[in-house]
């Protein structure tokens, strides 16, 4: 991300004016907020678990938080603003918390645990759903590859820009969490305090609609509208809000807990 955004002019990214080395270091900075402090607050629920940091852990949950503060991360102007540092502070004390974590207690996990084979076969569905935005995170668009121009638009102009423009996209960060919670779920069965155990379960349930929301509205726009295939757009899920898809999205998440994680 910060070679691309410092090798490739602003107009063809997304939403951002600088560029250079300052204008790549400010689009990292907005990342570690969004999605990267929604990931760390999963993994200090792990960390917590394994420490007795809770003060430490306090301090990295609230400053992580401040990312949901509406105009912290601004999807219309992702150029970085002084309060994207407190979200990124957030994320580099639980990077801290998880290093002595491992260092006192190991990296942990199983080698194999239940479930595993669906874990793999849904991210590997979702990674191929993905890969137009994979290539335009290296400033690379995926029409320029032999064969998958045909599979994907990527630099075909549509209303003045390219279909897929190229740097972060939403859709890339919505997979990103998905992972994160399967990922992270492999260790429910081994936490041992049950009350953030629960915690955990329900915010893993959540993460996986979202993010797989987060996808369908960032490639239903750029690989059905754009084509002209229809003109029916899927709804932004990026903010919570009281639309039929945040309903559906609630109800998604009640049943990865009810169905999955809370058997874990």
């Amino acid at each position: 991300m910060l070679v691309t955004y410092s090798r490739i002019e602003p107009h063809e990214l997304y939403h951002v004016s600088r560029g250079g080395f300052l204008g790549g270091a400010g689009r990292v900075l907005v990342f570690l907020n969004f999605p990267t402090a929604l990931m760390a607050i999963a993994v200090l629920a792990l960390v917590t678990d394994r420490l007795r940091a809770r003060w430490s852990a306090l301090v990295a949950l609230v400053l992580c938080l401040v990312v949901l503060v509406p105009g912290v991360v601004d999807q219309e102007d992702l150029d970085a603003k002084w309060i994207n540092a407190l979200p990124a502070l957030g994320v580099v004390i639980v990077a801290v918390l998880t290093i002595w974590a491992v260092l006192r207690t190991g990296t942990g996990g199983a080698a194999r645990a239940s479930g595993d084979g669906a874990r793999i076969a849904l991210v590997a569905a979702l990674t191929l759903v993905a890969l137009p935005w994979i290539f335009a995170e290296v400033g690379v668009y995926i029409g320029d590859v032999p064969l998958l121009e045909r599979v994907f638009r990527s630099k075909q102009v549509y209303e003045g820009h390219a279909s897929v423009h190229l740097g972060e996209h939403h859709g890339l960060q919505g997979l990103l969490l998905v992972v994160t919670a399967l990922l992270l779920s492999r260790e429910l069965g081994r936490m041992r305090r049950a009350r953030l155990r629960t915690a955990l379960a329900v915010y893993l349930s959540v993460l996986i609609p979202y993010g797989i929301g987060n996808m369908a509205n960032d490639g239903w726009q750029e690989q059905i509208v754009e084509r002209g295939w229809t003109s029916w757009t899927f709804p932004d899920v990026l903010r919570p809000d009281l639309t039929w898809i945040w309903a559906i999205t609630v109800a998604a998440s009640a049943a990865i807990y009810l169905l999955f994680f809370r058997r874990i």
